[in-house]
């Protein structure tokens, strides 16, 4: 079994090389690590090129040329992964790849085709304790989503989603920055693969340590479970 790790990147400076790290030092050794520069501006970009690119910390590399959002690096990544199983990582340590036989098992036991790893399940590792309103806001919007998707879902904005290849392929992703999360997830529930959740640890960002995302995302999220949840 060959897994491709798949890794949006943007701004990333202080924590790539951590990262790359933690998912090579990962288990499974057939790995495919796949990273994508989502046209940084803060050096990591020239870190990638100077340090990282053509050394054993990744696979592949990919530059987009201008800065597009998290759903478009993820889509030019998926374009090229080549593994059986598929695994999206955030490059911001709030994800830890330790964790992800908890992700592949049910697929590799045939009891699930996609996976997502919830953060609101419940895990020994915990999380780290936040922000209150981020969390209420993802409770509404994972709601929403179950509304139209006809799931059961726990959290449908958490980064850690592993997919088998054949079933993502049949998959188009148009979403270029946060909106990818409801789109893939509606897009999911419309050709009713196994869809399995299992609980992850979280160690969340503050915005003053580099978090992205805002209030906007959340309309776009609630814009695009309307748009995707009634499209056939």
């Amino acid at each position: 079994m060959k897994l491709s790790i798949i890794i949006p990147c943007f701004n990333e400076i202080n924590t790539i090389d951590t990262i790359l790290n933690y998912v090579n030092s990962a288990p499974y050794k057939n790995k495919e690590i796949i990273l994508i520069d989502d046209c940084s501006s803060d050096g990591t970009r020239e870190k990638i090129k100077n340090e990282i690119e053509g050394s054993k910390q990744v696979s592949k590399v990919i530059y987009l040329d201008k800065n597009q959002g998290k759903g478009a690096a993820i889509r030019a990544g998926l374009e090229i992964a080549s593994g059986e199983i598929i695994i999206i990582q955030d490059a911001d340590l709030e994800y830890d790849p330790s964790e992800y036989p908890r992700l592949v098992e049910p697929i590799l036991k045939d009891r699930a085709d996609v996976v997502y790893g919830s953060r609101f399940i419940g895990t020994e590792n915990g999380h780290r304790v936040l922000y209150f309103w981020h969390y209420v806001g993802n409770k509404i919007i994972t709601l929403f989503s179950n509304m139209f998707t006809d799931l059961n879902l726990t959290d449908i904005e958490t980064c850690y989603k592993a997919f088998r290849k054949d079933i993502v392929n049949q998959i188009s992703i148009e979403e270029n920055r946060f909106g990818f999360e409801p789109e893939i997830t509606a897009k999911l529930a419309k050709i009713k693969c196994r869809i399995f959740e299992v609980g992850i640890s979280y160690y969340g960002r503050t915005y003053e340590e580099g978090k992205k995302i805002g209030w906007k995302d959340g309309v776009r999220a609630i814009y695009c479970i309307v748009k995707y949840g009634l499209k056939h």
